[in-house]
């Protein structure tokens, strides 16, 4: 793995510092996604981010062995992010969420898992268990104990690495004062972009030696159903635009050099050839502080993704400011 474009995780292992994200709508094939990763892989990218939530694991699984096969990659030049889904966040479903996410990749460990939310659901087939009125069902865990049976898959060599995703600064805190805890999180993923800059969260994950992970680093379209329609698209601002045009760069480009000056690892997600092209195309220019402030001013707390249907729950992560 390309030290350079990676960075050390405080466990030791290196993560590349740019991934590819892979959340797709059902209606995108199969064959698509493998098709998509299997071309990532081929322009150079080395981090692929799933999770269970996302039901692609099986086609990723099958792009990432299709490239080892074929010479393209060891496995160990490959780092797999997965995550632990809300109804397996029971200690003792812990492993089971994991075992599932690998008989679906056919392989025999991930290098990073992460609690994809900190709220827990209501254990079973359902992804999204719903009550009579459509409401969530959620489950009665403590994370702590969600926490501990992490640590344990780390022990048993079935994960490298295991973190969190949507934590603010009190969950964290929470994990990291844990009596006779073992392994802290490496890192905490989270939505991040020139519109929600997470500066506070930022400040306090570093002081931690913990990574902060951005996703929807490019915002996010407005046609997800679960995004907020009013929210303005961040690759349309002028801004940003006008920076990116300084350099000669796309918006995206500089949405995504933004994180990596700033110390982050930044998900881009695009299965455009163009495109994916060009999101990994962020290590040979460089931002000027100028740049950087300029950027820093655009913040203005906006999340594409509040997830508020868990918002009755007092896991709920994004009442806090922190």
């Amino acid at each position: 793995m390309n030290k350079l474009l990676s960075v050390k995780l405080s466990d030791g292992y290196l993560m590349p510092v740019l991934g590819l994200g892979t959340y797709t709508p059902n209606k995108v094939s199969k064959s698509t996604i493998k098709e998509a990763i299997q071309r990532a892989i081929d322009i150079g990218y080395r981090h692929i981010d799933s999770a269970f939530l996302y039901q692609n694991e099986e086609a990723i699984g099958s792009a990432i062995r299709k490239k080892i096969a074929d010479g393209s990659v060891k496995r160990d030049d490959v780092f797999y992010t997965s995550k632990l889904w809300s109804t397996f966040c029971r200690p003792e479903l812990v492993q089971v969420g994991l075992e599932r996410s690998l008989k679906s990749l056919q392989l025999s460990y991930v290098d990073l898992y992460l609690i994809h939310f900190p709220v827990p659901l209501k254990p079973g087939e359902e992804v999204f268990p719903k009550d009579s009125q459509g409401k969530l069902i959620f489950d009665a865990v403590n994370l702590c104990s969600t926490w501990e049976a992490m640590e344990k898959c780390k022990d048993a060599g079935l994960v490298k690495s295991i973190g969190v995703s949507n934590f603010n600064r009190r969950q964290l805190e929470r994990i990291l004062n844990m009596p006779g805890l073992r392994h802290k999180p490496v890192c905490n993923q989270v939505e991040c972009h020139p519109y929600l800059n997470q500066s506070k969260l930022l400040e306090f994950c570093k002081s931690r030696d913990i990574v902060m992970v951005a996703y929807a680093a490019l915002g996010s379209k407005t046609d997800k159903e679960w995004v907020n329609k009013d929210n303005p698209v961040l690759l349309e601002d002028t801004v940003l635009n006008g920076i990116a045009e300084k350099h000669g760069r796309t918006p995206a480009q500089v949405a995504l050099r933004y994180q990596v000056q700033r110390g982050l690892s930044v998900l881009a997600k695009s299965f455009n050839e163009k495109r994916m092209q060009e999101n990994f195309q962020v290590f040979d220019f460089q931002l000027t502080p100028e740049d950087m402030k300029t950027l820093q001013g655009l913040n203005r707390n906006i999340r594409y993704f509040e997830d508020s249907w868990f918002s009755p729950h007092p896991n709920y992560p994004f009442s806090d400011n922190e």
